[in-house]
This record gives structure tokens, C-alpha cells and sequence, in this order.
């Protein structure tokens, strides 16, 4: 989010205002409102003072919660504001909570007035995003209740779709009005000397998929709730380490804590999920929660369970190309938005990602208690892997781009991201290497249970021969013998894209790489050309399509880095994994410990600060789980092959 954005999240519902508490209805990049969803329940939401804008006294603090801000009448140096206005907002379950109380600053008695200028537009976070597409609305029309105490937006569209925003004060409006941008609620206060009075207000957002509405009534109940979820969550406090780690790994458990979002198990359970991040992507993703999960692991096993019930709940089971679904294939996101909903966008579930079932399968040998009962989804993981996935017909897990939905379905997921040396994009199917060494690790491990846990050795040997097959071939056919470093990927036509990228150091995580090779792969990311100085850099600088400000050419992703940490302590490359985790956390540090989702390639030598990436998400689930991974791989440096063995 923008630095002129205060932010409240909570339970899949999250808040983004101005500095002042208000909504303006902003779109673009940085969108205001209140969400849950995926759609806009609050548009506008701006608290005027005796007929005019209030000052801003005292800007609410981003994370603080409640959020406070100090606000008051426009006056003058002669003669000050008559009155002061201190508003305390939180966010629960589909719930925007908030407490303004007015202080009087005279010895006489004052009259106050006050207006909320109140809207919901109901609009889909991809209607909202800067991309410049239009989405038809079919027959989609919004409607205006007053109430004796508030008012209610409601959006319907045909027959299926309705999502509702109740507003209402305490006490009561005094009057209610229709105006161009909303609905205007108004109250006369009274304020005695020096005295005080008090109004509530509560927004509730109702919409298909949403969980049950919060009973929260005050921001003081909502914070108070919060700061215990957090608080058990993050205990017990990581104390291991340098005081840099402890508090970057405090600051992300936090995080994690804000962005657990309801999901459902296959049984129907209620369960608490690593939602990506926020602004749009507060909601299960296949790889973001399993990569959070596993970084969070040690720390947090609740989360693998959860989102390893969760993906098993939504795995694929019939084919259907728009979503890119497949018969045992885990799902990449899920929506639960109005485009989604009538197949506008393909994200009601889409499974358009090669890497989200082998992830899966190596999170479920991690957290073995659910191997047994998940054993049938495990078999159809391993089974889409070995069909649809490609790695019978093609040798390789290969996707071939989406042209409804996503070019690349790897991590980098950006056109043009899978490219060649010359800056040219792949064209598929294409095997991407770190998906291969996934494959790879996720055979073996699912071997592993099928040995250990299902009593059934000739599965396991069947698995372990064609992982093994697997490796032989991806050092014979993967790896560049000029550049002495592993291609990006395989195009279409079985040629190595040659440009040299970050994705080789996942090979170190997963195994697939010998030890030889892995170490001088290894030593190669902490090249200047590779590492900023702050991370590793997606794309080496240097190559035609490197560029800092690019998406997946040549920025710094945390998680990223985190993978390639928890491989450089599997090898033993101790000197190298304490550089890096040294790099992130003085980028944590920059930054409030907390990291960011993605950060600009360029080095200290070009700025002394971290330069952001201006689309960054924050908070954003697997760059929060970073500083966890950073822990696990410097705690285990110096045990090699504890980290992902087998």
C-alpha cells in the first residue's frame, strides 16, 4: 500500500484509509475502501465537521490498532477550534467499527455538527486494478434503504449475486440525505463546558462466500480481540539469533496473524488460511500459502495443516480448460467476487500454476499427521503430475501459456518473465527449472509416505525411479555449460532458455542439483551481478532483459531469497547464507522489519535505502514468512542436508 494509506485487516476483511480515517473512492495501484471478498463494500466514507473538511490534527499511524487519528473544526490562530475530534477505527469479520468522540475546548457550551458522507459502489478489486480493462455488469444494479438508524447499500445481479453494507449510528442520525456521491447521515451534538459526548458507527458487509459477520460493536472490542489472536499467535517469541531476526521475525508472525483468512476442509471444517496479501490478493493461493507455510512451518504448523486441508478441499476434479482445472491438480486462487462468480475472470478457482501440486506434496510429507487421511488427494497430486502435469508425454512438468489466463504459471507469472538471454519470452510448453526440481522432490518425499505411512513399497519404488530419471536428465539437459550454470527453462521446442536467473537456487532447496553443482550455483547468486547487496536479484544484471524496476526481470523478491537460504544452508554454504540473511535484514530493518514483497534491483552503490517496487504488496503472506525462513536456515547451517533431506 502507499505510504498515504492507513491500513486494518482482519479474518479475509480489511480497511484502507486516509491518514484522517476517511474513503475517498480512490482506484488504481493504491485503491481506499473497505473490502471483503474481492468487492468494494465502502466507496466512501468522509466525516465532515460544521460544514467543512476537518483538519487533520494528528494522522492515524499505520498498523496501530485501533487506528486513532486527532482531528478538528478549520480555525483560526485567534481564535482555535471549538472543539476536538479524536476517531478510533478497528476492523473485525465484515465489520468496520468506529468511536468519534468530540471534546469541547471551551468554558461555554458548543454545539457540534457533524456529517458522513457514506457510499458503497460494490466494485470488483479487478474492476479497481490500473489495467485499464472494462468488465460488463449485465443487468447489475445498486439500490439505497434508509434505515431509522443508518442506511443500507445494496448491489444485485440477476438471480444469484447480492452483497449488502449496512451503516448505522449511535445514536441515531438526526437527519438523512441523498447527495452525488452517496448518502449523507447528519447529527447535532451538544457539548457542555469542557465537556465531551460520543458516536458510534458501524459499517457491515455481507456478500456471497463471506463468513459469519463479527459481533464486534466498538473499536476497543475489535482491538482487543486482535492483539489476543496476535499475541497467541506469535508466542513463543523467537529469542535464537541476532536481535535484527528476533524482531523481523516478530514483525512477521504479526503479520501472518493479520492474514489468515476463513477457508473450508473437505469435511466441511472451518479452517484459518495464509492469505497472499493485500490489496488484491487477500485469499487462498496454492503456491503463496504453501511457501508461507512451509517457511512458517517450524513456528506455526496450524498453517500447513490449514492450508493443506484447504487445497485438498478444492483440488481439481474434472477438466475445465477456461479455470485451466484439472483432475488432481491443486488449485493456483481462489475468488469469491462478483467476476468471478459469473466467469468473467477464470479466479472463482484457477488452477493455472504448474508448481502449486508438487508444493503441495512436499508441505504434506513436511507435516506428516494429515498423510494418512489425505493420502487419496496425494495420489491425485502424484497422478496429474505424471499425465496432465507432462512429465510421462513430455518428460518435464510443463504449462503451456494461458490465453485467458496466465502466460507463465510459474512464480514469475509475468508475460515476458520466462525468457531467453535476448530478452525473449519462452514459448511451451515450457518446463521451468525450479518446477522440475519441485517434481523432483516432491516424488521422492511422496515415496516416503508411501513406504512409511501407506504401506505400499512398490508405489514407493515406483516414484523413486522416475525422480531419479528425472535428475539424470535435468543435469544432462538443463545446465549451460558455457555459463556453468542451470538454463531458466526448456522452451516448447526443448531449447534452454539461457538467461541467467534466480529460479537456479531453488534447485538447491529441492535436491536436484548434485553437491558439486549446487555449490557453485550457489556462490555464483552472491555475485554483484545477482545480489543487490539487499537480496538476489530475479534476473542477473548485465543480460539484455534485465531491468530493477521490472516485475520479475530483475527486482528482489524476499521469498525468493528465503528458498534459496534454506538451499544454501542444505549445501553448507554457510559464508554465503549469512551475506544474504544480512542483506535482508537490514531491508527489513528500512522498512519497520517489516519486508515487502518485492524490492528494485538497484544496489547500495546507486541508494543508500532500499528502493521499493511501486506495486509492492504489504503486508504480503510469504514475505512475511521470510525472516522464519531466514531463522530455520542459519539455525540449521551448519547440520547440512537437515533442511529437505531425504
Amino acid at each position: 500500500m502507499s505510504g498515504d494509506r492507513v491500513l486494518l485487516v482482519r479474518d479475509g476483511t480489511f480497511a484502507a484509509l486516509t491518514p484522517g480515517g476517511g474513503i475517498t473512492g480512490r482506484r488504481g495501484t493504491s485503491p481506499d475502501g473497505l473490502f471483503r471478498c474481492d468487492a468494494r463494500h465502502l466507496s466512501r466514507w468522509q466525516l465532515g465537521v460544521d460544514g467543512a473538511e476537518p483538519t487533520v490534527l494528528v494522522p492515524a499511524a499505520d498498523g496501530a490498532v485501533p487506528a486513532v487519528s486527532v482531528l478538528m473544526p478549520q480555525g483560526t490562530r485567534d481564535e482555535p477550534a471549538a472543539y476536538t475530534v479524536f476517531r478510533e477505527q478497528a476492523v473485525a469479520a465484515g465489520v468496520l467499527v468506529e468511536r468519534l468522540r468530540l471534546v469541547s475546548n471551551r468554558p461555554v457550551e458548543v454545539t457540534a455538527r457533524l456529517e458522513l458522507l457514506a457510499d458503497a459502489d460494490f466494485a470488483d478489486q479487478f474492476e479497481l486494478r490500473a489495467d485499464g480493462r472494462a468488465y460488463e455488469k449485465g443487468d447489475g444494479r445498486r439500490s439505497t434503504s434508509v434505515l431509522p438508524d443508518g442506511v443500507e447499500f445494496t448491489y444485485r445481479r440477476g438471480e444469484s449475486w447480492s452483497a449488502t453494507t449496512t451503516v448505522r449510528g449511535t445514536p441515531a442520525p438526526d437527519a438523512i440525505r441523498t447527495a452525488p456521491e452517496g448518502t449523507v447521515l447528519s447529527w447535532t451534538v451538544t457539548l457542555p463546558p469542557h465537556g465531551d459526548a460520543e458516536l458510534t458507527l458501524r459499517a457491515e458487509a455481507r456478500t456471497p462466500g463471506g463468513s459469519a459477520v463479527s459481533e464486534v460493536t466498538s473499536p476497543a472490542e475489535a482491538a482487543h480481540e486482535l492483539t489476543a489472536d496476535i499475541e497467541q499467535f506469535a508466542l513463543p517469541a523467537i529469542t535464537e539469533g541476532t536481535d535484527a531476526l528476533a524482531r523481523a521475525c516478530a514483525q512477521g508472525l504479526a503479520d501472518l496473524a493479520l492474514l489468515r483468512v476463513p477457508a473450508t476442509g473437505p469435511d466441511g471444517e472451518a479452517l484459518r488460511v495464509p492469505g497472499a496479501g493485500i490489496p488484491w490478493f487477500l485469499t487462498l493461493f496454492g503456491r503463496d500459502s504453501l511457501l508461507t507455510s512451509l517457511f512458517a512451518l517450524p513456528y506455526r504448523p496450524e498453517l500447513a495443516e490449514h492450508t493443506l486441508l484447504a487445497l485438498a478441499a478444492t483440488q481439481g476434479t474434472t477438466y475445465d480448460a477456461f479455470r485451466g482445472e484439472q483432475p488432481g491438480r491443486i488449485v493456483h486462487e481462489v475468488r469469491l467476487g462478483e467476476l468471478a462468480h459469473f466467469g468473467q475472470v477464470p479466479y472463482g478457482r484457477y488452477y493455472g500454476a504448474v508448481d502449486s501440486t508438487p508444493l503441495f506434496l512436499v508441505l504434506l510429507h513436511a507435516h506428516r499427521a494429515l498423510a494418512a487421511r489425505l493420502e487419496p488427494q496425494a495420489r491425485a497430486a502424484v497422478d496429474w503430475m505424471l499425465g496432465d502435469g507432462g512429465l510421462t508425454e513430455h518428460g518435464w512438468l510443463v504449462y503451456t501459456p494461458d490465453p485467458d489466463g496466465l502466460v507463465n504459471q510459474n512464480w514469475k507469472d509475468s508475460e515476458g518473465a520466462i525468457c531467453f538471454a535476448d530478452g525473449t519470452q519462452a514459448d511451451g510448453p515450457i518446463a521451468v527449472a525450479e518446477a522440475q526440481g519441485y517434481a523432483y522432490d516432491a516424488l521422492l518425499r511422496t515415496a516416503g509416505l508411501a513406504r512409511e505411512v501407506w504401506g505400499d513399497p512398490e508405489y514407493a519404488e515406483r516414484l523413486e525411479s522416475v525422480a531419479a530419471d528425472l535428475r539424470a536428465r535435468f543435469h544432462r539437459d538443463f545446465w549451460l555449460p558455457e555459463q556453468d550454470y542451470p538454463a531458466l527453462a526448456l522452451d516448447g521446442a526443448g531449447r534452454p532458455a539461457d538467461a541467467l536467473a534466480s529460479d537456479a537456487g531453488h534447485l538447491l532447496w529441492s535436491g536436484i542439483l548434485d553437491q558439486d553443482r549446487a555449490a557453485r550455483v550457489g556462490r555464483r547468486l552472491l555475485e554483484p551481478d545477482f545480489f543487490s547487496g539487499w537480496a538476489i536479484r530475479t534476473l542477473a544484471a548485465g543480460q539484455a532483459p534485465y531491468h530493477p524496476l521490472s516485475y520479475h526481470r530483475g527486482s528482489c523478491w524476499p521469498h525468493d531469497n528465503a528458498v534459496i537460504a534454506l538451499g544454501l544452508a542444505r549445501h553448507g554454504l554457510i559464508e554465503e547464507l549469512r551475506t544474504l540473511a544480512a542483506g535482508l535484514l537490514a531491508t527489513a530493518e528500512q522498512h519497520g522489519w517489516r519486508l515487502p514483497e518485492v524490492l528494485a534491483g538497484y544496489s547500495p552503490a546507486d541508494h543508500p535505502a532500499p528502493v521499493p517496487y511501486p506495486h509492492s504488496c504489504s503486508p504480503q503472506a510469504w514475505a512475511g514468512a521470510t525472516p522464519l525462513a531466514l531463522h530455520t536456515a542459519l539455525r540449521a547451517a551448519t547440520d547440512v542436508g537437515r533442511l529437505g533431506g531425504h
